[in-house]
């Protein structure tokens, strides 16, 4: 496992990516795998992602969050 962002090959960094925007994934599944922490993984989405859609996965992560403790 990779512990740094810039250690990910480009196709490592769309399965983070495709993770990550799935609601049924969380942080601690991707750290399992990937062995990345969310800190490392909101960094990745935002310089990966368009603003906007940044913006609008942190929104949906939260909101989940808030319903689900056990959630991203």
């Amino acid at each position: 496992m990779k512990t740094s962002t810039q250690k990910l090959s480009q196709d490592h960094v769309s399965a983070v990516i495709e993770m990550a925007l799935s609601d049924h994934i969380s942080f601690a599944d991707i750290k399992l795998e990937y062995g990345l922490s969310e800190a490392e993984v909101k960094a990745l989405m935002r310089e990966n992602l368009r603003a906007g859609s940044y913006r609008a996965w942190r929104k949906r992560v939260r909101k989940f969050s808030d319903r689900r403790e056990n959630y991203k």
